[in-house]
């Protein structure tokens, strides 16, 4: 398998390309086994106890909140689905000239580069305004995965909580996602030196051919990533138990008993109109529950 690819320039000397695109082949082919396993796993995965007793408590219990839950805004939602267009368009102009359909695929390539830099900034500073803090990982969500991990293989450990609005597997391919992205943009807009556009004549000596090679590589290992990633994140939105998310990314909210039942009111607060912030309005006398399975703080 080549997993770099090197060419010899004019002087005679070995120089970095970029990536072996048999890395490609790869990446498609981590992301059919992970989708495997993760269906084989939940096929064998045991059913939740005790589940619709405790979110009838729950629902109950907080009765404040509203039917429908904001989950996404109408400026995430768009950026979301923007991007989603942006990072296609890349990915087919960028590898199907690999895959040996030729057409004139450059200026597609680079003009989708430029949005995606621009849905990014826009995406930096929308979240900043709304607050960083629910990206964020806590000791918690990492005590609780590592219990996951013990439960699977068999140990007596406490059960995992339920996660605040975005749960660690969430944070996890979003902080991949920024960091590929981050990879892709940075070294794309450097590339496109090397392009004529309408705002520059190109100059493929600006860098040596050395660190040009570094640059592509960066670029493709950024790309082929995002195959594996995209993969999975298709999946995950198809999947019967999840497509609950995926509407919410569509009409913005969840409702009141997908709220309940999937997320710590404690730890993402809603007021009464469904909006981010304030905590949940519990019923006096029942307490907060902040893991599955327990009544008062009490296991059952």
């Amino acid at each position: 398998m080549e997993i770099l690819r090197w060419e010899r320039n004019p002087w005679g000397q070995q120089v970095l390309r970029g990536l072996g695109w048999d890395t490609l082949y790869v990446a498609a082919a981590v992301g059919v086994i992970f989708m495997m396993a993760h269906a084989l796993y939940q096929w064998k995965r045991p059913a939740q106890i005790n589940g619709e007793e405790d979110l009838a408590r729950l629902m109950q219990m907080y009765e404040g909140v509203p039917e429908r839950v904001v989950r996404h805004p109408l400026a995430s939602r768009i950026f979301h689905w923007a991007m989603a267009a942006a990072m296609f368009a890349l990915l087919l102009t960028g590898f199907l000239p690999i895959l040996g359909v030729q057409f004139s695929w450059v200026t597609a390539h680079w003009i989708s580069g430029i949005v995606l830099t621009g849905l990014v900034l826009f995406h930096i500073a929308h979240s900043t305004w709304m607050g960083l803090d629910t990206m964020w990982i806590s000791r918690r969500e990492i005590q609780d995965a590592c219990n996951q991990v013990r439960r699977l293989l068999g140990k007596e450990v406490p059960e995992p909580g339920k996660p605040g609005k975005y749960p660690l597997e969430n944070k996890l391919f979003h902080h991949a996602t920024a960091l590929f992205s981050l990879g892709v943009i940075g070294t794309g807009l450097l590339m496109m030196v090397r392009v004529d556009t309408p705002f520059w004549v190109r100059n493929p000596y600006l860098l040596p051919d050395a660190t040009w090679g570094v640059i592509y590589v960066i670029h493709g290992v950024s790309a082929v990533a995002f195959v594996t990633m995209i993969m999975a994140h298709i999946y995950f939105a198809a999947r019967p138990e999840k497509r609950w998310i995926t509407w919410s990314m569509i009409r913005g909210w969840i409702s009141r008993r997908h709220y309940l039942q999937h997320h710590d009111p404690e730890l993402w607060r809603v007021d009464p109109e469904g909006r981010r912030g304030r905590r949940p309005v519990a019923r006096s006398g029942l307490g907060p529950v902040s893991r599955p399975g327990t009544a008062g703080g009490r296991k059952r």
